[in-house]
Parts: structure tokens; C-alpha cells; sequence
């Protein structure tokens, strides 16, 4: 199941946090670097965020979730996460999927770290095509994608 979600809901940010940080970590271990904005955000940060939300839950147990900002013509992803022990089970995909069918966009824009494999296999399979590659930190980029509809 895939319901928005009210990051203003403590219980529920908390456990958003938890998949969060555990993500997140991941990816840092990929491309080997911890500076990753959203490893570093606190609770507060979380439960203040201006995105919209959708997460995906496995009975009760929320397992991942993708945040992401709208505009006319552009709905650009922020956050794409799942709980590593859930990974590799089509919860990103099935997100990516949602979100195209509730905020269809013409374009749509993600970025990742150029070292993230599995997330860059994930968009590329969804239609992404890689536009630039950014140096975040020494030796460190990050890929922006786009997919036009």
C-alpha cells in the first residue's frame, strides 16, 4: 500500500528518520561519503519539510518513501528511500510508479550519487537519462537525471 504521508506526525517521523538515516547510510558507504545532507537531518528537520510525501508500507510496517516537489510542468524527486532490510523488493520502483500516476508530469528530475549502481540502474530503467555530473566533494559527484513524457 501507498498513502501520502504527514511528516508533522511524530510516531510516523520517527520511523521515516529510522528508514532515512539507514538509506542513507547506505548510499554513503556506495560512494563513499557520509556528508550526505539528509544522513545529517534530525527529527525536527524532518517533521518542518515543505515536500510532499508518499510512503509505502508492507501491512503496517512503513518500508519506504519518496518526497518530492511539484510545478506546472516539473515534479522533481528529493528523497527516494527504503529501509535496507526491505531493499531489492520493488518498493522504489513501486514509489517511482505512484508518484507518476498521482503528480504526472511532463518532466520529472532526480539526482543521486554517480556511485549509487542500484539507483542509477533503478532510473535509468524508469526512462532517466543522465544530464550532469557534479563534484559535491573531492573525488565525490552526484548525477542529475531528467525524463521527459
Amino acid at each position: 500500500m501507498i498513502t501520502p504521508l504527514d511528516v508533522t506526525d511524530r510516531t510516523l517521523a520517527e520511523r521515516l528518520l529510522t528508514i532515512q538515516h539507514a538509506a542513507y547510510a547506505v548510499e554513503a558507504e556506495l560512494i563513499g561519503f557520509d556528508g550526505i545532507p539528509p544522513l545529517r537531518e534530525d527529527l525536527d528537520g524532518l517533521m518542518s519539510s515543505t515536500e510532499h510525501w508518499l510512503g509505502r508500507y508492507e501491512g503496517t510496517l512503513l518500508v519506504g518513501a519518496i518526497a518530492y516537489e511539484l510545478s506546472d510542468d516539473t515534479v522533481e524527486i528529493d528523497r527516494l528511500v527504503v529501509d535496507p532490510a526491505h531493499a531489492r523488493r520493488g518498493h522504489g520502483r513501486a514509489l517511482l510508479d505512484h508518484l507518476d500516476r498521482v503528480a504526472p508530469r511532463p518532466v520529472s528530475l532526480v539526482s543521486t550519487g554517480s556511485a549509487n549502481t542500484p539507483a542509477v540502474a533503478l532510473y535509468t530503467s524508469r526512462g532517466y537519462a543522465a544530464v550532469a555530473e557534479l563534484e559535491v566533494a573531492p573525488g565525490i559527484s552526484i548525477t542529475q537525471f531528467r525524463r521527459e513524457s
